[in-house]
């Protein structure tokens, strides 16, 4: 019931229907005549006159915004969706990178890392369904059917393996189960401090954490009914991270764990590097709800050790710390680093299985 309401939600024109119906159940009690009605349909013909012009500058601004920024890259289908990539840049025989944002976050956010790389070799940026250009895609979203529309994605556009797959965060979780799924398709695993589920699952109550779906539904309403500001975005964006986010509470973990979780061993030999804070930079918020200075060093501790959780996933994998004073959001503070540490692992695995040179796909 809840992905069938964000599926209509996702919609950028529901907000016309639902500013209808208001107005018509306005007009309904209006036609009543008693003094209670009156009033009462007055009102919500008002309201559904305020709701219907909002949904109509919503849809206005949506149209503008998509004709003054076309798509950069490729519209693949994908189940009967349109997916958006930008492919650039030439492997030169080596392994393709591609990029995932972090939380549920458009391919444009890691622009300028795909720039930098794809001047050294064949770099992709995807938007998953409901980001960016792509469609909204089927509900509910879910990683572990994003686990297989990327692939899906990448060989829609032609783009050839084996990848080496980048994935910050919440992206981070979503290509390690891409590895997981299909080894054969990756020669590599780039974390750039994923989320690891240990902290869904144990760890003391976030607020921070708890609050996103319900900011992303709040933002979907808003948008629907042209209560922003500009261009804006669209309205499936929200509803689609609102869906996916279901899983990043402990009973929404319990329902999807066997399918999302990366465990230990899972990807067995496949080259994988985590780069990560070493310390809590720009996370105090964590430690806010701590009772006394115990706790707040357990909960301390217990978010450093669940960083490094994923070297376990497999028998070739490697730590590498970014650079001091940066946190979590270090693909934006440091992308030159975040670019360097990628180029490596291109350049080691080019040199331990060199393969011919594929021919570049895409624009």
């Amino acid at each position: 019931m809840a992905n069938s309401l964000l599926a209509f939600l996702s919609r950028d024109w529901a907000g016309v229907p639902v500013a209808l119906v208001v107005a018509g159940v306005g007009g309904g009690l209006l036609a009543l005549g008693a003094t209670w009605a009156v009033a009462l349909g007055a009102l919500l013909v008002a309201v559904g006159a305020v709701l219907l012009a909002g949904a109509v500058r919503h849809l206005v601004l949506t149209a503008r915004e998509a004709r003054a920024r076309p798509a950069p890259g490729t519209l693949v289908d994908v189940g009967g969706h349109r997916m958006h990539l930008l492919a650039e840049g030439d492997a030169g025989g080596g392994p393709t990178v591609v990029w995932v944002p972090g939380g549920h976050a458009p391919g444009e956010e890691f622009r300028r890392l795909h720039t930098m790389t794809a001047a050294r070799t064949r770099s992709v940026l995807v938007d998953r369904f409901g980001t960016g250009w792509s469609e909204v895609g089927p509900f509910p979203r879910t990683t572990a059917a994003e686990a297989e529309e990327l692939p899906a994605a990448l060989a829609a556009a032609g783009e050839r393996p084996p990848f080496v797959l980048v994935g910050h965060s919440f992206g981070g979780l979503l290509v390690a189960n891409v590895a997981r799924r299909h080894p054969d398709l990756v020669a590599g695993v780039v974390l750039l401090d994923p989320t690891p589920l240990e902290v869904i699952a144990f760890a003391p109550p976030n607020p921070l954490v708890a609050g996103m779906r319900r900011g992303f539904l709040r933002e979907a309403v808003r948008h629907l009914f042209g209560a922003h500001r500009g261009a804006g975005g669209r309205s499936g964006q929200h509803c689609a991270a609102a869906s996916i986010f279901a899983e990043l509470s402990p009973s929404g973990l319990a329902g999807v764990g066997w399918e999302t979780v990366v465990y230990d061993g899972d990807l067995g030999d496949l080259p994988l590097v985590l780069v990560i804070p070493r310390d809590l930079v720009g996370g105090e918020a964590v430690l806010a709800g701590a009772r006394d200075a115990v706790e707040a060093e357990r909960i301390s501790g217990f978010y450093l050790r669940s960083r490094v959780r994923y070297l376990a996933a497999s028998t070739a994998s490697r730590l590498v710390h970014t650079p001091d004073g940066t946190g979590h959001d270090f693909p934006r503070e440091a992308p030159e680093f975040v670019v360097g540490v990628v180029t490596d692992v291109v350049r080691e695995l080019r040199v331990a299985s060199p393969r011919p040179s594929a021919r570049p796909v895409g624009p």
